[in-house]
């Protein structure tokens, strides 16, 4: 016998009480957490000492919220929601700003500014790698983006390899998946941490007397990668990732057996390697 009758009817009234109690909840638990913050100051003084960012610390955070989530809404909203909030604590921190290279265009690097760091950070867009990296030598705790890219006319990296200069500290997005809403390749430079740093991919400035094809895949095979600056004599500046567990002899050998010589390899910063997410 055919069951016919109707299902219960909605209360949406209901419905609603529930999503106004955990949205009150939500805002409380942000007011808890300030309070957190607030003690942490005390203890920590970052608002006196310089920058509060721990990338390595954030992005295990991360990978934890990726491990828990589920239902409808989009990884992207809590990425998102969770980069806002956590930008605007360290903040609160430690007040800073965030000078941005727009060489290559703004719009994309606007919105990478925008969705890891908010809107309550200061976003200073600025013309050129070196000047996002004078910017942040002269602050007290000022982060530089600049993009990752694969070539370069110039090596402005160069800037980073005195002891006491800012160094590469992450790289943006953590989360790499398709169709990422700020996908652009970003590193993050700040004045040199004292704690918190991850050594997945160690960052290295390195100048060599000839480049080629040959050695771009060499370095695929060790699982690092360059941006290259070349000069006028055939020459180039690099921009060395290299995974944490290649030693840099080992990656200076195999590039020494194709004839390539690495006359300079300075360390310029390192960083967490990005964390893969497949759909689901």
């Amino acid at each position: 016998m055919t069951d016919t009758s109707t299902p219960p009817p909605v209360d949406l009234a209901a419905l609603r009480v529930d999503i106004d109690r955990i949205d009150e909840a939500m805002h409380r638990l942000l007011i808890e957490r300030s309070r957190i913050i607030d003690r942490l100051i005390a203890v920590k003084r970052t608002e006196k000492s310089g920058s509060a960012f721990r990338p390595a610390r954030e992005a295990d955070m991360m990978r934890r919220i990726v491990q828990r989530h589920e239902g409808l809404l989009p990884l992207d909203t809590v990425e998102g929601i969770w980069r806002v909030i956590i930008s605007t604590f360290t903040y609160v921190q430690a007040p800073y700003a965030v000078h941005a290279d727009i060489s290559a265009g703004e719009a994309a690097m606007r919105d990478s500014v925008r969705f890891h760091f908010g809107f309550t950070v200061p976003y200073k867009p600025a013309l050129d790698p070196r000047t996002v990296i004078a910017a942040v030598a002269t602050s007290r705790g000022d982060l530089g983006l600049v993009r990752a890219a694969q070539a370069s006319g110039d090596a402005w990296w160069r800037a980073l390899e005195a002891p006491g200069a800012p160094k590469i500290i992450a790289r943006l997005p953590f989360l790499d998946r398709a169709d990422h809403p700020a996908a652009l390749p970003v590193y993050v430079v700040a004045k040199p941490l004292s704690e918190a740093t991850s050594t997945d991919v160690n960052v290295y400035s390195a100048r060599v007397s000839l480049w080629s094809r040959d050695a771009t895949e060499i370095l695929a095979q060790r699982g690092a990668e360059a941006a290259v600056a070349f000069d006028a004599l055939g020459g180039a500046d690099l921009l060395l990732s290299v995974r944490g567990e290649v030693a840099p002899e080992a990656l200076i050998a195999d590039l020494r057996t194709d004839g390539i010589e690495i006359t300079r390899m300075l360390p310029v910063g390192s960083h967490t390697a990005p964390h893969v997410v497949t759909p689901a």
